[in-house]
């Protein structure tokens, strides 16, 4: 296992079968780069740094569906709206 940065370190596919507890240990400290013959193929996170960015994407994505439905509120006339009644009908569930 070789540390690059701080938080990230390389191992190599056959280190990660004979060594995996011992980098499933080091996921504390460092995010784990899998290579494959000296190329990236998968990147190992700890379940909490998997969740935090998780919650990242998801407060981007809810920026990014807020302001489209902002941009396509300014351009949609107030007529083509439907009231929640007008829609439970024409969805059948009313």
């Amino acid at each position: 296992m070789i540390i690059v940065k701080e938080d990230t370190a390389l191992v190599g596919i056959s280190e990660f079968r004979t060594k995996a507890e011992e980098i499933f240990n080091e996921l504390k400290t460092h995010k784990v780069i899998i290579e494959r013959r000296n190329k990236p193929v998968a990147v190992l996170l700890s379940l909490k740094k998997y969740k935090q960015m998780e919650e990242v994407f998801e407060w981007i994505e809810d920026q990014a569906l807020g302001y489209l439905a902002k941009e396509r509120e300014k351009s949609t006339p107030k007529a083509k709206y439907l009231s929640l009644e007008e829609l439970s009908k024409k969805i059948g569930l009313i």
